[in-house]
């Protein structure tokens, strides 16, 4: 994925003078007052795929307050660890307009919110254990959360995919010939998702992550959009066509790009890396 060098807002570029100032939350409780601060994280999507019912139709940044102990007992509970719903609690807890559902907000916008939430909170070096793809040590690797990219989707030139404009895209697959739309996924997506693949593993099924993925993506092929067809399709797409439809949706996605050089401190493997975002990433210091 290539990168737009537009940053998130949360490194180390200058401020914009002609921004308003910094926005904060008052709090009082028994005559002691004191101000929570909050940040705008710019939203990779810049609101253009959300209907225009939603709150961020059109909207290009959302404003959130930063971390506090609260969000921490959070990300802490292990009751809503186990639920797997502790990070959409944060989140929601974080995001001032109520109106926002953090489940309806596309997966590159939630991971905006999360990486600024995470470097307002801990600040933006990132430590964690990684195992070097040339020689198999684990070691600890810094990367560096500012160098996080927004990437806006401006590469789907590169496979011929149409933008529809309603949050939708259109390519045509390579063996089949066939003209799929997909839409964008959301955090709601991305749950049901994660619930799928457990189910199937406690079932003791096959894992089906790329059938799920491409099911849920799919709106119509050459125009059908029947619930049945969709999944006989995703069932029984030829690999050539499901490759080039997965990377179709990530050219298509707009996301926050984590790619970061690697170093191997052991041997002379150096390659670009996706930064992993691990049980420390909320944690740096446990």
């Amino acid at each position: 994925m290539s990168r737009n060098r537009d940053r998130t807002g949360m490194g180390d570029t200058k401020p914009d003078v002609s921004a308003p100032p910094p926005q904060a939350l008052q709090q009082e409780t028994s005559g002691f007052s004191f101000v929570i601060p909050t940040e705008f994280v710019d939203l990779p999507s810049k609101g253009r795929f959300y209907p225009e019912t939603h709150p961020l139709h059109n909207v290009d940044s959302i404003e959130i307050k930063q971390m506090t102990a609260k969000e921490e007992d959070i990300l802490t509970s292990r009751t809503l660890l186990k639920k797997g719903v502790a990070l959409d609690r944060v989140i929601h807890s974080l995001i001032l307009d109520k109106k926002v559902d953090p489940d309806s907000l596309l997966i590159g916008d939630r991971n905006a919110i999360i990486i600024a939430t995470r470097v307002s909170g801990y600040g933006n070096e990132y430590t964690t254990s990684v195992a070097c793809p040339g020689c198999g040590t684990t070691q600890e690797f810094s990367f560096d959360l500012n160098e996080a990219n927004i990437y806006e989707g401006e590469n789907i030139d590169t496979l011929d995919i149409t933008d529809n404009g309603d949050g939708t895209f259109t390519t045509c697959l390579p063996k089949t010939e066939l003209n799929v739309t997909v839409r964008l996924l959301t955090g709601r997506d991305e749950k049901n998702l994660m619930q799928t693949t457990e189910n199937d593993r406690k079932r003791k099924r096959p894992e089906r992550a790329v059938t799920h993925q491409l099911q849920s993506m799919l709106v119509s092929v050459n125009g059908e959009d029947g619930a049945e067809m969709l999944q006989y399709f995703a069932e029984n797409l030829p690999s050539m066509d499901s490759r080039h439809l997965r990377l179709a949706y990530r050219l298509a996605a707009p996301n926050i790009d984590l790619t970061q050089h690697f170093e191997c401190a052991e041997c002379d493997y150096e390659a670009d890396m996706e930064v992993p975002l691990t049980a420390d990433f909320f944690w740096p210091d446990r």
